[in-house]
This record gives C-alpha cells, sequence and structure tokens, in this order.
C-alpha cells in the first residue's frame, strides 16, 4: 500500500514511512493511493470475530508489507485486550430506545476514544523504530483527549519522547491531570497561551521548520497521523457487524472537532461498509456545519463551551475529505489550503461540494441543546453521558424525521467519545447527578502535576523543545 500526500508534492511512503513521518513535507496529509474495498461476502464473514481479529482484517491492506500477519495480529491482539481496556467487547454497543444505539469508546485508559487508536499507535511506533534503529521526537497539540491517550501510549518506550502542548486553563481538570500527572522521562507536557487552534498552529510550523527538522525526526500522534485513523476505522466495522451489515445499512451521529473520527467512518463506507449516513455533529464552533450545508469554510473566532474538545475553528482532516471526495487533485488543493491558511476563509468548490452531499448531514449544538440531550440521556435511557457524546445525541435524535434517510429504519448509533467522569461539572449541572472517576482512575486527583507553561508565541514553543529533546 502506498500513501501519498493531499497537497501532490511530497514523496509517496508506504505505511511504516507515512506512520513514522506524521505530515507530508509538502504540508499536507499522508492518505492511501488507493481504498481497499471488500465484499459483502468477507464483511459478513467478520461476523462474531473478538475485536482484534476484526482490527487484524480491516488493517491488513493498508498495513501492506510493513508488517507481516503475525507481527500485526500479535500487535492487535495485545492491545485489543485487557488491562488496556476494562470490557472485553472493546466499544461495547448501549440500546438507548428503538432506533438510537450508543458506541462506548470510553474503556481505554484515559476513558476516551482517543485510546482505541493511539494504545495501537504507541506499538507501531516501537516496532518501527526499533527496526531503524532510530529515535522519533512526537510534537502534538490537545484540545484535551488526544494528549493524554499519547501520553499513555508512549510513557515509558524506547526511542521515542513526547511533547504534548495544551491551551492553558481551556481543558477540564481531568483532562490535564490526565497528562501532567504522568511521570516518564520521556514526556514533557507544556501549557500555552491561547487556544487549541494556536498550538495546533504551532506543531504544524514545526514540521516545515528547517531549524528543527534538520537537529529532530518529528513524529505526529494527532489524527493528522494516517495510522490512528486507520485504527479508527475498525470500531465502525465492530458497530455495523452487530446491527447487521452488511446485510443493513446503520447511521452514525459523531460529536465532532477535528474532523478525524467521522472521517474513519468515511474510509469505512470506501471500503464497502453500508454507511446510510454520517452525521457531522458541532458543537457552536460550527465552521464544519457552515461547510457542508453552503460550502462556506470560513474560520472565526474560538467560543469556549461545554465541550473543550470541539471548541475548534480549523478541522486539520477536512482536508483529506476535499482531497478525496473533490478528485484527488493535490495540486489544486495544496493552492486552495495555502490561499485558505493566509486568509482563513474559503468555498468549497463544486465538485468538493457533490462528492460530500450523498453521505454526510449535518447538525449544530448550542448549550442548551447539549445539556437537553444529558437529560434525555438519563431520563430517557438511564444513562450518564459527557457533554461532547450528546453533542452526537443531539444530532442523532434531530435525524428522527423520515426526510433525512432513505431508510428510514436504519439505526443511528451515536459514538460516545469520553467518559462523563471527565467532565464532572457540566454534567451535574446537566442531570444534579456528579459522575464518579471509575476505581481504576479514582486516585488522579491525589497524584502531582507537573507541565510547563509558556507564552503562546510559536518561538517560545520551538526553543523549548530544542533544548528538552533528547537526540
Amino acid at each position: 500500500m502506498e500513501y501519498i500526500s493531499t497537497r501532490g508534492s511530497a514523496p509517496a511512503l508506504d505505511f511504516e514511512g507515512a506512520t513514522l513521518a506524521g505530515l507530508a513535507s509538502d504540508g499536507g496529509l499522508y492518505l492511501p493511493r488507493e481504498w481497499p474495498r471488500f465484499s459483502e461476502a468477507e464483511i459478513r464473514d467478520l461476523r462474531g470475530e473478538y475485536y482484534w481479529s476484526i482490527a487484524v482484517e480491516v488493517m491488513k491492506p493498508f498495513v501492506g508489507d510493513s508488517l507481516t500477519e503475525k507481527e500485526l495480529v500479535d500487535i492487535c491482539s495485545s492491545v485489543y485486550w485487557a488491562p488496556n481496556f476494562d470490557h472485553r467487547a472493546i466499544t461495547p454497543l448501549v440500546q438507548l430506545d428503538e432506533r438510537n444505539w450508543m458506541l462506548e469508546l470510553f474503556h481505554g485508559p484515559t476513558l476516551a476514544f482517543k485510546d482505541v487508536a493511539l494504545q495501537l499507535l504507541g506499538r507501531l511506533f516501537e516496532t518501527f523504530l526499533a527496526r531503524r534503529d532510530k529515535r522519533l521526537t512526537i510534537i502534538g497539540a490537545t484540545s484535551g483527549d488526544t494528549g493524554s491517550a499519547a501520553i499513555q501510549a508512549v510513557a515509558g518506550r524506547e526511542n521515542v519522547e513526547i511533547f504534548m502542548l495544551h491551551p492553558k486553563g481551556k481543558v477540564s481538570d481531568v483532562q490535564r491531570r490526565q497528562m501532567t500527572t504522568v511521570r516518564a522521562p520521556n514526556v514533557h507536557n507544556i501549557a500555552i497561551e491561547g487556544s487549541f487552534d494556536d498550538a495546533q498552529a504551532h506543531v504544524k510550523r514545526m514540521f516545515g521548520d528547517e531549524a528543527v527538522t534538520s537537529d529532530l525526526s518529528l513524529g505526529a500522534v494527532n489524527s493528522i497521523n494516517w495510522a490512528r485513523l486507520m485504527a479508527q476505522v475498525v470500531y465502525y466495522f465492530y458497530a455495523a457487524l452487530q446491527l447487521g451489515a452488511p446485510d443493513r445499512k446503520v447511521a452514525f451521529s459523531v460529536p465532532t472537532g477535528n474532523f478525524g473520527d467521522v472521517f474513519a467512518g468515511y474510509v469505512a463506507a470506501k471500503m464497502g461498509l453500508p454507511i446510510e449516513k454520517l452525521v457531522v455533529a458541532t458543537n457552536v464552533n460550527d465552521i464544519l456545519h457552515r461547510a457542508f450545508l453552503d460550502g462556506d469554510y470560513s474560520a472565526g473566532s474560538v467560543t469556549p463551551t461545554l465541550t473543550p474538545s470541539m471548541d475548534i475553528q480549523v478541522s486539520s482532516n477536512f482536508e483529506r475529505l476535499l482531497f478525496d471526495a473533490g478528485g484527488r487533485d493535490g495540486r489544486a488543493l495544496g493552492e486552495q489550503m495555502r490561499a485558505f491558511e493566509a486568509s482563513r476563509a474559503m468555498q468549497l468548490t463544486n465538485a468538493q461540494r457533490e462528492g460530500t452531499k450523498e453521505l454526510f448531514l449535518t447538525f449544530r449544538a448550542d448549550q442548551n441543546d447539549t445539556a437537553r440531550a444529558m437529560q434525555w440521556a438519563h431520563q430517557e435511557a438511564g444513562e450518564i453521558i459527557d457533554p461532547h457524546t450528546a453533542v452526537g445525541l443531539h444530532a442523532a435524535l434531530e435525524t428522527g424525521e423520515d426526510q433525512y434517510f432513505a431508510d428510514p429504519t436504519a439505526p443511528v448509533v451515536t459514538l460516545a467519545t469520553a467518559h462523563a467522569a471527565k467532565f464532572p461539572d457540566a454534567v451535574e449541572r446537566a442531570i444534579g447527578m456528579r459522575p464518579s472517576l471509575p476505581q481504576r482512575v479514582g486516585d488522579l486527583f491525589a497524584r502531582e502535576e507537573h507541565f510547563t507553561e509558556l507564552a503562546g508565541d510559536y518561538e517560545a514553543t520551538r526553543d523549548f523543545v530544542l533544548e528538552n529533546a533528547v537526540r
């Protein structure tokens, strides 16, 4: 399997090279040159298999010759099992009513969906770096959950260290502590002044800064890394199989910030999984909602909300969708994205809009919508959900009218992206109950924090990394 850049001028890489590179040298994102396609019979054969076994089959075409089948089996069977996940199903389905379901993606070590992919990515890094006798410096930015999941995935591993940026004061206490209480010599936590978009911009700029790249081999764990998206494709197959695929279509409602999770659903559809609709659920930071509705991809200022992991204006993975759905013209997309980076505004082309209109729906949730969805889940289904999941549930409930689906009987699965205890204040305000942390992380607030505070300018971040990275 060969991987190409969305911007058309970076060299093609194999799976190992794309995993270690993260961002392409031309500023684009890697994705496969072509999509593997499963037949209905091949999808049907996956029914009843363990999660790790489905993961092997879904990932095998993407891995190509970079791993033997035995290596892939060994990695998946060790990652997708206890004690990494506290539920034997790994991503269990819960029924909410006669039509709505919830896919619990928070049973990993940091109680968030990012664990499903990053536990795998940590093993891939270790395997590939040992093979190359090479050291990797991971630079990442987080709006909440990616940071802790990435740190848990690589803490203490050989030949890799991580610098994780988060916006100071703009992640929850639980999210921050899950990063800053991890004690390992290869982990560096950085709180910067500004927003997540500022932190993400620092990371992207470092990948193009010769002063950094000539000195350090950089890698990425954000969803710009293709291997992370590949791992997220698996749970779309896993959930759909349990609900009758390939003989029955399933819709998915996805709380969306950086567009990685919902793009994984798009990949699953490209591979042949019968998906009725992908529902893009945003909060009031609704650049994606506007882009799908009327083609307006224009960034504004970030509005703080109950859902900090979605308080994003620039959704990095949207570039992958624009490339694939718009005709895979890397040169043209590179010009379009560079113009957007300069002006922070662009209109989708007719080809891009046509290529996305059949599969995607979009809904926007304000603070009241989010609270009402948490209340609905508790009162109608007996479930306590976090506010990000509630944004997805709000959108799922909005699809109740038959006009949205060709098959109005299709089940709708909301992706539950985090455990409610990660956002106890928001949950308590909505339903009057304060969720408790699971026992396995119950001592989180007794642990000592360690992190560095930096000004919001790029130079301060770059200099800190260069001064502290191990060569």
